[in-house]
Order: structure tokens, then C-alpha cells, then sequence
């Protein structure tokens, strides 16, 4: 919906469906509320967590009319993604540009179960009917650039905490490169932080600290633990920095932006700073609304920028199921309405024409249920042949599910079997084997064993030499010779001066 459009619109409602908080916007104030109803002309738009979608890279050849793309886009999804054919998903995307390839287009594709959509959305709906857009998270922060709130340009790095999810962004030259969920929500964090701190606490003090102590300056025993999390959490967004790096082929992240739903006194801005060694802020930008309260949720207010962009400015990725109504001219009880009226006019104004139309419509209607009888009737027999055929179906795929799994119990026989009689190596003619090579490099074996692990055979051979060097060069031996049927491994030599030999451990895993 372009910004044009927008104008008709008294009102903007942002939603979150996971915290069931809602906030209103009129001109640049935003209010929230907490009984929200359905109003005619206003505007509604909520979000998906990154933890509710599938995001990926796919391209398509340039050769694909506009017509055929999404067609193809969705069918190579499925394909490289592996996704279930008997779920019908939810699949948008966004074109982004690589001036590399001249015969490709590059697509970022986000799929959605519609199962997801229902369940996350169903009391936003009984409250407020419908929702015009739905679009994921991170999309959100490309109106940061539009509206020139960050400038700069470069690769950017945006993390952000929710309580029922956390999420890491991309963007490279203000636009969208990569998302991942991190599994530090605030509810995840506070389960970990349990487990560092040896005890449950209750989760109303954990956000309570997390909101009003600053780690700098706070003596509770809470700190250290405190520490401890944060830094398991930059350990794995440096993860997830270092990843995009070799994946997007970007040399350096020019700026980290951090904040979260709520209010933090520790600067997490400087805590990123100095574990990742990257120039942050926090996520407190200055979006021009005023409110009634002291903090606003970032996407919240991300949300009421996004609906002033125009469609150009902005990431079109919708996974709405819930479209407003149709003005009232475009329902069909609407043009029902308008032609009844239309009639009455002109029966009203020529009463010998309505009369007529009268007789043309009664003449119609019977011609139409003399139709109708005789496509009912040929409707029930079609259900009729349908539902024997069904059932005939459903005996035909137990017969075969049957008759699968009776092949699949003779085929894994037959393979056990074959296994046995071809592959299974002969325990002598491998200590044969071995003792030659032994004797070549003058290595003596103390103790012998043989274990088997699930479908892993293995020999323990505990060596001894006079020399640590003919050890050596017996392995370099082995792993040259055998290398595609045995797996060596030896994890120390050591030395009993008293005799003055080596002992090593060497196992041999049977590939």
C-alpha cells in the first residue's frame, strides 16, 4: 500500500502477537492500548519473529518472465530446501542485485508455514478482524535507511532482544543481506542464567535486574553470572559476524547497533564493543514520535515508519491472510445492493420497463433452477464415483505401505548379510597384515585388543619401541598405505625411563 494511499487512513495500529501489545498512532504520537477494535479506517500492521520463518538466498535464470517467476521461485524452494510437498507454505521474496552475473537474478525467499500465521495471529484477529500487513522483522529495518535515520553506508550489524525471540540482521550498502534467530530470547536467557547460577529464581527479578542494575556499578552476587551470559551471547553473534563475512564476502562490519523490547540500564552497546572490537550504539533511534510512556519498542516504532514509506522506499514482503474488507461497491452484496437499487429507479421512472424486467428475471430464474436440478444431481453422482474411488485409494495405499515395508525388512536383511559375507575383514588377515609393517619399523606390540561399536569395528594396538622417530614413521606409513580402508589414530608416545621404551596407544578403525 503506497504512502498516497495511506492518507485515507484516521489511524495506524502496530501489533505485536507474541507480547499482545498494540499501539495506536495519530499524526506523530503513539498510544497504547490494551483493548483494541475493530475501526474502519484504520491501518493495521504486525510482524513475524525470525524464528517463524525460513529465510534463504536462490537464483533464478534471467531467462524467467516476470509472470513465471513466482511460479519458479516457489518450485525451486521446495526443491533445495526440502520442503514438505503436502504443506502448502507461505512464500515471499525480495530481489537483490549481483552485478557479478550477468545471466542471474538473486532473490532473499522467506517461507512461512500457514499453520504458524493462524496460530500467532488468531486473537489479533478476533479483536481487530483483519491485518494489512504482516512482514518479517528484519525487513522492518530497511525504513532506518529511507527515511535517512542511519546515513551511513558500509555493512551494518543490528541485534535485538525479545522476549519471545532474538534476532541478528545484515545490511550491506542499506540493503538486506541475512537474518539468523539467536537463542537468547529473554525467556532463554533466563533459563541459561538459572544454569550458571546454580539455582531458579524468579523471572520477574531476573527482568528486574536486567531493567534497573547497571553491571558497573551493582554489587549483587547476580553480576558475575550476569557476565558470564553476556559474553556466551557475543560469543555466538561473532559466530554469526564471521559467517557473513565469508558467506556475503564482506570485508568489515562498519557499525553494530544493540538494544532490546525493554529498557536496559547496562550499556550493552559498550559491552558489544568491546567483546566483538566493532564501533556500536545502541537501538534507540530518534523516529520523530512522541508517547506517553518513557520507552517504546523499536519495532513497534519501526512499524509506524514503515507505513509512511512509499512502496519503493520499502521491502514488500507480506504474509497477511487477513486482507480489509473490499469497499462496499466491490462486494458482491455491494453490486447486488446498486443494481436492486438501479432497478427501482428505473421501475420507479418506467413503470412498463420494470414490469418487464420483472417477467425477464422470474423467466431467468426458473431457467436457472431447472439448470441447478440438473447439475445437482449430476454433483451427487460425481461425489458418489468420488468417494468410491477414494476408498478404493486408501485400500490400494495400505496394500502398497504393506508391501513397502516388507521389501524394506528383506532389503536391510539381504544388505546385514552381504555385509557380513563381503566387507567384514578377517581379524587375522589384518594383524597379518599389520605385523609386517611392524616388524619393518621395528615396533613390538605389548597388548592387543578388539571392540566393536554399533557399526564401527576398531583394534587397540599398545606399541612399544626402543625409538619414539620408528613410531612416527610407522603411522606416516600406515596413513599413506591404508588411507581409504583404515582409520589411525594415536594420541601420545610416552617414556618409561626405567627401560628406556615408548609406549603408544595406536587405534585402527575399519572403514
Amino acid at each position: 500500500m503506497s504512502k498516497e494511499s495511506l492518507h485515507s487512513f484516521s489511524s495506524v495500529i502496530s501489533v505485536n502477537p507474541y507480547k499482545k501489545t498494540y499501539l495506536s498512532g495519530m499524526s506523530s504520537f503513539l498510544t497504547e492500548t490494551s483493548s483494541p477494535e475493530y475501526i474502519k479506517n484504520q491501518f493495521v500492521i504486525s510482524y513475524l519473529n525470525t524464528n517463524a520463518f525460513i529465510t534463504s538466498q536462490i537464483e533464478i535464470t534471467k531467462n524467467i518472465p516476470d509472470e513465471d517467476l513466482y511460479d519458479a521461485i516457489n518450485n525451486k524452494v521446495y526443491d533445495e530446501l526440502g520442503l514438505d510437498q503436502a504443506v502448502t507454505y507461505q512464500v515471499q521474496f525480495i530481489e537483490t542485485y549481483n552485478t557479478l552475473d550477468a545471466e542471474n537474478r538473486y532473490f532473499q525467499v522467506f517461507i512461512v508455514d500457514p499453520l504458524t500465521i493462524k496460530e500467532t495471529f488468531q486473537e489479533t484477529i478476533e479483536r481487530i478482524k483483519y491485518i494489512d500487513v504482516i512482514i518479517p522483522n528484519s525487513l522492518l529495518l530497511k525504513s532506518l535507511y529511507s527515511k535517512e535515520i542511519i546515513e551511513s553506508g558500509g555493512a551494518h550489524c543490528f541485534v535485538y532482544f525479545q522476549e519471545n525471540d532474538a534476532f541478528v540482521a545484515f545490511y550491506n550498502n542499506k540493503e538486506f543481506v541475512y537474518t539468523k534467530s539467536l537463542k537468547y530470547s529473554f525467556i532463554q536467557m533466563y533459563e541459561r542464567f538459572c544454569e550458571l547460577y546454580g539455582e531458579r529464581v524468579e523471572y520477574e527479578d531476573f527482568l528486574e535486574f536486567l531493567t534497573n542494575h547497571n553491571l558497573r556499578e551493582t554489587k549483587s552476587d547476580y553480576k558475575e553470572h550476569f557476565i558470564k551470559l553476556y559474553k556466551e551471547i557475543f560469543a555466538n553473534v561473532n559466530d554469526i559476524l564471521t559467517f557473513v563475512k565469508r558467506a556475503f564476502e564482506i570485508d568489515k562490519t562498519e557499525h553494530l547497533y544493540i538494544g532490546s523490547q525493554i529498557y536496559t540500564v547496562t550499556k550493552l552497546d559498550e559491552m558489544a564493543e568491546a567483546e566483538l572490537g566493532i564501533k556500536s550504539s545502541t537501538f534507540e533511534f530518534d523516529y520523530g514520535f512522541e508517547s506517553e510512556g518513557t520507552y517504546i519498542d523499536q519495532i513497534h516504532a519501526l512499524m509506524h515508519i514503515y507505513t509512511t514509506l512509499p512502496e519503493k522506499e520499502r521491502y514488500e514482503c507480506n504474509f497477511s491472510s487477513y486482507p480489509r474488507p473490499p469497499k462496499f461497491q466491490e462486494r458482491e452484496s455491494g453490486k447486488l445492493a446498486i443494481l436492486i437499487a438501479a432497478s427501482l429507479l428505473l421501475a420507479f421512472i418506467y413503470p412498463v420497463t420494470y414490469w418487464i424486467l420483472t417477467y425477464a428475471q422470474i423467466l431467468q430464474h426458473d431457467l436457472l433452477q431447472a439448470e441447478y436440478t440438473q447439475l445437482h444431481n449430476v454433483k451427487t453422482t460425481r461425489e458418489a464415483t468420488i468417494k468410491n474411488r477414494e476408498a478404493d485409494k486408501a485400500k490400494a495405499f495400505a496394500l502398497l505401505t504393506q508391501e513397502k515395508q516388507q521389501y524394506k525388512e528383506k532389503k536391510e536383511t539381504l544388505i546385514k548379510i552381504h555385509d557380513v559375507k563381503v566387507n567384514y575383514p578377517m581379524k587375522s588377515k589384518l594383524l597379518a597384515q599389520f605385523t609386517k609393517d611392524l616388524n619393518r619399523y621395528n615396533v613390538q606390540i605389548e597388548t592387543l585388543s578388539y571392540l566393536q561399536e554399533e557399526d564401527t569395528k576398531i583394534f587397540k594396538l599398545n606399541l612399544v619401541s626402543s625409538s619414539d622417530k620408528r613410531v612416527t614413521q610407522l603411522i606416516e606409513h600406515l596413513t599413506k598405505i591404508y588411507e581409504n580402508k583404515f582409520h589411525f589414530s594415536l594420541e601420545e608416545i610416552s617414556h618409561n625411563k626405567d627401560n628406556k621404551k615408548y609406549f603408544a596407544e595406536l587405534k585402527v578403525k575399519i572403514l
